[in-house]
């Protein structure tokens, strides 16, 4: 079954369109304001053709000397008047609507990003640093959306002035147009030559970037701890070498960038030279007009701004791409626990558990942390797991809601495979206290509310009762509507515990694992949740995780987990005549009480 997901999996990365046309899908939705976009730069570009014609057309038949034409020649300006008029109209839709698209663009991707993060699973996020995710979600995406606006409409107006212009340029004075072209190829040449060089380097300025909000994010949340152990220095240098990566990236992007604009300046400049230096042969060999080489010149204008467009769009490409790139393999993560194909909902679950033979590794190439574990827990009863830390203790309970996909063996809830049932429903029907609370920064009404999103706020309030922590609330100047602020660091440890306990309350599942769900009560709160939790979980199947064996004596069976997996299980009593680890736990925590 699993050499089946992979092989499903690897199959999806090959079918992968290439990046241009993933690029070019995200128009789709959004075609009618892309089509106004290149509309509207369509008109601008036939503005800027057109009016070098025009400006012959008044040279050459309504300012001639002996028989000037001041009807046509003021119609004719008056028609290049609305002519600009109306592209300043284009140029404002360009701008704000080309923009607008661009944005929404954005938008879209940073949606698919994010909700392809909901999708991956807690390896991911295992090996995953918070900064590098939030910069491939905001700054990558940035200069997407630069490139998604401007890049389209650059381009073409580019292609068809540039062909506009050539066009006509030829037609004038086909001498002058051949030379023009023969620049053409050496300037492409040289855009090409320097664009891999600054797709790498442009890269590399990402990564950077990346390392620098990773670092910044790090140190932020663990500002307290710094300040604890004096080491803001430490922090500053760690800072300064992340930023000194990212420095030393962005100058040999810009290196590489001053002398992509340098040759384009260079070549773009160079043309004004060599037209006037043939026209005025061509003049003195009385073959061309004055008039023809002022047109031309106008022309020049016209045949020059696209490729340097160009060359700035090579620049915007390389960056976008880049971020794209980036973008990318962010979605071509595949889940490493997804639904199998013929998965089916789990209802009516009595919850009735068992681990045949189940044994876990955290990769391919890792030793196993569990192994060969064997239980069975009966739907209704409370399973207490115990030993020492790192024993896989809280493991064994992430494999239950399928956190992580075992290695072998099974796990069933009911009789049905948890890996036939749809993960949404596998994890609506288990509900989880964990030892490292995580609170949002908002409300504590809204935290709570977060087991059950649907819930009233009179469901609200009797969870938090049940929690033991309503009393607490109401002494808050806002009572439920109190912020607790970022990952809930106004309240104290306890607080904390007894809110994310409300959660399960609200939820009220099936089956519940508490993994050290009172570690951070004082005594007294310890023994009024826990005798709540004793009544949440009457004819609910328990798993509980703890370190305090004075909490899980009542347990319907306790199982000793250590590094070699289960070792004894039983309940209080049986153990205890045992003789065994769990007796030596039990005297060992007994003596440091005492002494305490």
């Amino acid at each position: 079954m699993f050499n089946e997901q992979t092989k499903t999996q690897q199959e999806n990365v090959k079918k992968k369109p290439s990046n241009l046309k993933r690029f070019i899908s995200y128009y789709k939705p959004h075609k009618g304001l892309f089509i106004l976009d290149m509309v509207c730069a369509l008109f601008i570009s036939a503005v800027d053709i057109v009016y070098p014609l025009l400006s012959k057309t008044a040279l050459n038949k309504y300012l001639l000397p002996e028989n000037p034409q001041y009807r046509a020649f003021f119609i004719l300006i008056a028609v290049c008047i609305v002519m600009y008029i109306l592209r300043t109209g284009a140029t404002y839709i360009v701008t704000f609507m080309g923009h607008r698209l661009g944005v929404k663009i954005e938008a879209d991707m940073r949606r698919d990003a994010f909700s392809h993060l909901q999708k991956l699973g807690f390896s991911f996020y295992d090996k995953s640093r918070t900064g590098k995710l939030l910069s491939r979600c905001t700054n990558d995406l940035f200069d997407v959306t630069e490139l998604a606006h401007h890049g389209p409409e650059d381009v073409f107006i580019s292609v068809v002035t540039f062909i506009g212009a050539f066009t006509v340029m030829a037609f004038i004075e086909w001498r002058l147009a051949v030379m023009l072209i023969a620049i053409v190829p050496l300037m492409l040449l040289f855009v090409m030559k320097l664009r891999s060089h600054m797709n790498r380097t442009s890269r590399k300025v990402k990564e950077g970037m990346a390392i620098i909000n990773a670092d910044i994010e790090s140190s932020i949340s663990g500002a307290r701890v710094a300040k604890a152990f004096t080491n803001e220095k430490y922090e500053i240098s760690k800072f300064e070498h992340g930023n000194g990566i990212f420095i030393n990236s962005k100058t040999k992007y810009y290196k590489t960038m001053g002398t992509f604009m340098a040759g384009m300046e260079f070549f773009t400049s160079i043309l004004n030279v060599l037209v006037l230096g043939l026209s005025g042969y061509l003049i003195m060999r009385g073959k061309m007009e004055l008039s023809t080489l002022v047109v031309f010149l106008l022309y020049i204008s016209s045949f020059v701004t696209p490729i340097r467009k160009l060359s700035a769009f090579a620049e915007q490409y390389t960056m976008g791409m880049a971020g794209f790139k980036r973008f990318t393999e962010l979605l071509d993560t595949e889940p490493d626990v997804v639904d199998s194909p013929d998965a089916v909902e789990l209802s009516d679950v009595k919850g009735n558990i068992v681990f045949d033979h189940v044994s876990f590794a955290y990769g391919a190439e890792s030793e196993n942390v569990l192994e060969d574990i064997c239980l069975n827990i009966k739907a209704g009863k409370t399973l207490a797991l115990v030993g020492p830390s790192g024993g896989g203790k809280t493991t064994l309970c992430h494999l239950l809601p399928r956190f992580y996909d075992i290695t072998s063996g099974h796990i069933t809830i009911d009789g049905h495979e948890i890996h036939d049932v749809t993960l949404r429903s596998l994890r609506q029907n288990i509900g989880i206290v964990q030892q490292d609370v995580f609170l949002f920064a908002a409300s504590i009404k809204d935290n709570i509310r977060y087991g059950n999103i649907n819930a009233t706020d009179e469901d609200i309030i009797n969870a938090a009762i049940a929690a033991e922590i309503h009393d607490d609330i109401m002494q808050m100047p806002d009572g439920y509507d109190t912020v607790v602020g970022e990952r809930g660091i106004t309240l104290s440890g306890g607080q904390k515990q007894r809110v994310s306990i409300a959660r399960i309350f609200l939820k009220n599942p099936p089956i519940l694992i508490l993994d050290e769900a009172t570690s951070a009560l004082d005594s007294a709160t310890e023994a009024r949740i826990t005798a709540a939790f004793e009544k949440l979980s009457k004819g609910r199947t328990t798993l509980v995780i703890a370190h305090r064996l004075s909490t899980v004596r009542n347990a319907d069976e306790i199982a000793v987990v250590d590094e070699h997996g289960i070792v004894e299980l039983g309940s209080h009593d049986e153990l205890m005549a045992l003789n065994g680890e769990y007796r030596a736990l039990n005297d060992a925590q007994n003596k440091f009480y005492i002494i305490e």
